[in-house]
Parts: C-alpha cells; structure tokens; sequence
C-alpha cells in the first residue's frame, strides 16, 4: 500500500509521475491544489531570483521566528536530506510527515502527472497547512510565473540576484528571464528587488500591473564595516548589525533585501532590532561557502552558475592565504561549463573534476575540456563521481591548503553526506 512506502520509496515513485523532470505550467499542479483545497490562511512571503534565494528565505525565516512567530519555510533544492526542504518552527520535516504529505497528494491527484518538484511543492504545502504557522516563507523552484509556487499569492514578493541560468527554459537573455521572475509580483503589493540593476522587464512587469518596487542602492541598501554593519531603508536604519552566520559578503545583500521585505510587512508582522540581531547570528542554510571544521580547509559551495561562480571566487580572495587552493567540481550538463570555470581560474590552483549521474550530468570529459576552453593552467585530474574526487583532492593535500566544493547541489550534497559518514564512523571508532 502507499501508506506503508518509506520517504526512499516515495522519492523514487514521486520521480517517475512525469516523463519530464521540468514542465513549467500551473493548469495541472492547480487542479490537484483545489481538490486538496491548499491555500494559507496568512502572511505568505515568496522569494524568486538566479542567486540568494535560498539565504534570503533562511534569512527571513530566522529572524521571524526569533521575533517569535511560527514560521512554515519551504526550500529547494535540497543539500543532503530531502527533509531539509521543509521546516516548520525551525525543524526539518521529519520522515513520517512527509510521507503523509505525500499520500495525500497522491490520493488527490488522480491521473494527473505532476513533476518531482511540483508533487513536492504540494506536498510542503499541505504539511505547512497543517502546522498553522503565522507566516509562509517559499522559495521558488525554477524561474517564477509558471513554478508552482506562484499558485499562492505573496503579500511581499522578493526577488533577489537575476542572471543567466536555466536558459533552455527561460530564455536567453537577462530581460527574458527577468520577466519570468517578475511573475511572482501581485498588484498593489510590495515587490522588493536586491538586484541594483535587474533587467529592465521586471521594472515594466511591476509598473503593468501596480506593483510597489523597492530596489536594492535606491530605496534600501547597507553599508559594510570590520566589525559591524548598517541598514536602511523605508522604515529607517538599523545600526550595529553583526554580519550574519552565512559567510561572505553578498550575503550582506541577501540580508539588507530580507530586512526591507520585513519593513514592508511591518504592520503585520514586527520585528524589533533584537529580534533581527538574534535571526541574523542563527541562520543556518548548507552548502553556502559554508566552512568544514578541520585541515585542510574545506568550503561547500552549491555555485552552479557564472554570477554565483564569480561571488565565491570573491569570497575566496577575502578568506585568506592558502598555498593551495583545490577545486573538486562536478556539474549539470546544461549549466554554463566554461563561464563557471573561467569565473574561478585566478583562485583555484589545481583541479578535480568529477561525473555526475543521470541524463542531465555533465561528464568529467565534458568538465575537463570546459577547463581547457577557459584556460586553465593548474593541473586537472578527472574522476567518476565527486566522493573519488574528493578523496583524491584531499589526500594530496597539505594542512594548510584549501579545499573548495562546488558546481551543483548534487556535488555539494554528495560530499556533504560523505563528511557526515565519515565523521560518524571516527566518532564510533574513537
């Protein structure tokens, strides 16, 4: 029986209910939302953009509930657990929730096909329902006016970094995926943008249907010093900010474009100066230029696109010396191969490129002539998959090296999840 699948077993069926792993339309993920009749009976928050989607919501996310209020989050991608996709009040969705969530969309469902992300779109709904939080935090999947998050109507829509990525799917150009992001703005209602320059069709979007834009270096904005940083924006400046627990210095921006969707909402829900200095020094989100304890240095980094690629190379030049700096990559085959290497040729030294699995996997020889195309010169050895990669990378590496994970989110997950079994089986042994 389906009740009786473990979430393993779930992810798998989920994964086969439609021949395509994106079908961007809302006309059928929306007649199985009405017959399990999901909607939210609060404030919802809907975050889209190419980068810092996912720090934004986590952002958010952390200091709404530090100012105390129930919080429904829902993420995507994930790093290592699927769990991690759903928080309510802080905490993953457990196993046996989600399996529930999961048999109610397939008992309402029917014939209709839905796509991995659409089923768990749904499926994080209805255990966010469930919960009766007092805010919704969602992320958007893959561009914004056909995902099936923008079946749920944002009382603050926030965009954050907008560039080329999902091409195949969202056209060519910034303006023509700007556009598509745009989808998720509402009339009447804020639209906060952490873009200083975002393309000129979101602009027209919001002026077309009477959208309030708040943009990133006009109407908010911070400003960075050693030991602190300052907000503002519509509702005034906050001062004194620690930097938030998510490393690097975009990350300044995701938190600045946070506090003003939170001032536009602050009539419904407020947030005093504590709550957010205490949001800001717990956020928690994976794989964002995140630090493994331990030498040599390890960063996981989930860049997957020339904009964020070139954010981590930043961030690597303000983390200090290394003598080495070893890149272990492995991407998706549809992704711009060349424009994330080259972003990183002046700050990685040596290079282990590894295979992906499944259709849309990028081989290590495809990897490894992305390198030659952009010039690199460091040595370049090639794996089967990113645990072999890694192994090799740090096996020859010194203390005091770095090594830097990145490409995708399965590159990411899959030595993530390794490091965790590693450090179990020490912790048993020891």
């Amino acid at each position: 029986m389906a009740t009786a699948r473990t979430l393993a077993e779930w992810l798998e069926f989920v994964e086969r209910q439609h021949p395509a792993s994106v079908a961007l339309g809302l006309d059928r993920v929306d007649a199985v939302r009405r017959r399990l009749d999901l909607g939210f009976a609060c404030t919802i928050i809907t975050v889209g953009g190419t980068n810092g989607k996912g720090s934004t919501c986590a952002m958010l996310d952390a200091i709404l509930r530090a100012a105390g209020y129930r919080v429904g989050l829902y993420l995507s991608p994930h790093v290592v657990r699927y769990n991690e996709r759903v928080r309510i009040s802080g905490e993953d969705a457990s196993d046996a929730a989600l399996c529930e969530a999961f048999t109610a969309v397939e008992q309402a469902r029917g014939e209709v096909p839905l796509t991995y992300f659409e089923f768990g779109t749904l499926a994080a709904a209805w255990l966010i329902r469930r919960a009766q939080p007092e805010v919704v935090v969602l992320e958007v999947g893959l561009g914004g006016r056909l995902d099936a998050v923008n079946l749920f109507d944002a009382d603050c829509a926030v965009l954050t970094a907008i560039d080329l990525d999902h091409m195949d799917f969202l056209g060519a150009t910034r303006e023509a995926i700007g556009y598509e992001k745009a989808g998720i703005l509402r009339p009447g209602r804020p639209a906060v943008v952490g873009d200083p320059d975002p393309p000129a069709s979101v602009i027209a979007h919001a002026a077309t249907i009477g959208a309030r834009v708040l943009q990133l270096g006009r109407d908010f904005g911070f400003a960075a010093a050693p030991a602190h940083w300052r907000y503002w924006g519509p509702e005034g400046r906050r001062a004194g900010l620690a930097y938030p627990t998510l490393r690097g210095a975009v990350q300044l921006a995701n938190a600045a474009t946070a506090l003003c969707a939170l001032d536009m909402l602050r009539d419904r829900l407020p947030v005093t100066m504590q709550a957010v200095r205490h949001g800001l020094a717990r956020v928690r989100l994976p794989g964002r230029f995140q630090s493994v304890p331990g030498r040599p240095s390890i960063i996981l980094d989930v860049a997957h696109n020339p904009q964020a690629a070139a954010v981590l190379a930043r961030n690597l030049g303000a983390a200090g010396y290394a003598p080495e700096t070893i890149g272990v990559i492995g991407m998706l085959a549809d992704k711009d191969l060349v424009g994330v290497v080259a972003a990183l040729t002046n700050r990685v030294t040596r290079w282990h490129v590894a295979a992906l699995p499944g259709p849309r996997g990028a081989s290590a020889a495809q990897l490894e002539d992305a390198l030659r195309r952009a010039a690199v010169t460091g040595p370049v050895r090639v794996h089967a998959n990113p645990v072999d990669a890694f192994i090799a990378a740090r096996d020859t590496a010194s203390d005091d090296d770095r090594i830097v994970v990145f490409g995708s989110f399965l590159t990411v997950g899959e030595i993530a999840a390794h490091l965790e079994t590693t450090r179990r089986r020490s912790s048993i042994d020891g």
